[in-house]
């Protein structure tokens, strides 16, 4: 199976309402870059020389929030956070997202061939994050040989799953799928 860019990719400015009662991708961004702006909340984060670290934040309208800490040289691999929506920010250092420009099927499938022209990369530096919409695959890198990087995340509605990729050139894998019992 080939997939396509997609025709509309997410933008930061972008607003959809998942529920009526629940913050859209603009709220998100906006409770990710007020976060950040905490200078007090991102340095007591404690950082670990060689694993991520983080801390459970409470989001906007029940949604769900992490403060992140990235050592030199790590990432998170190719994952999507199913049915939520999400924005995330690097508030200290640079991360790096490199993201698929399409929309892939979200059930019933193993192995996908990509098309040529799907695969986006962005560099975050500090002050720098996005939006996205359901079902967004992406990795996150901090490529930095000798700095840690910090950000804030946020989806809604909380992580139902998330699913973990591999990906060798064209073809990408579904490999795991994890549930929030797995994260705690």
């Amino acid at each position: 199976m080939s997939v396509s860019p997609s025709a509309s990719p997410s933008s930061v400015s972008t607003s959809v309402s998942v529920a009526a009662s629940g913050p859209s991708q603009a709220d998100l961004f906006d409770f990710v870059r007020r976060t950040a702006a905490d200078t007090e909340l991102i340095d007591s984060l404690p950082l670990d020389p060689e694993g991520r670290t983080w801390v459970r934040l409470e989001g906007p309208g029940g949604s769900e929030a992490w403060l992140i800490g990235w050592p030199p040289g790590t990432g998170t691999g190719w994952h999507d956070h199913a049915d939520s929506v999400g924005a995330f920010l690097t508030a200290s250092g640079e991360l790096k997202e490199n993201s698929l420009a399409a929309r892939l099927p979200t059930d019933g499938w193993k192995t996908l061939e990509l098309s040529d022209g799907v695969d986006r990369e962005r560099r975050l530096p500090s002050g720098q994050g996005r939006a996205f919409g359901r079902h967004h695959v992406h990795e996150v890198l901090n490529e930095s040989p000798e700095r840690h990087a910090i950000s804030v995340h946020a989806y809604y509605p909380p992580l139902p799953q998330i699913r973990r990729y591999s990906r060798s050139g064209p073809i990408l894998r579904l490999e795991q799928v994890e549930r929030p019992e797995d994260w705690q």
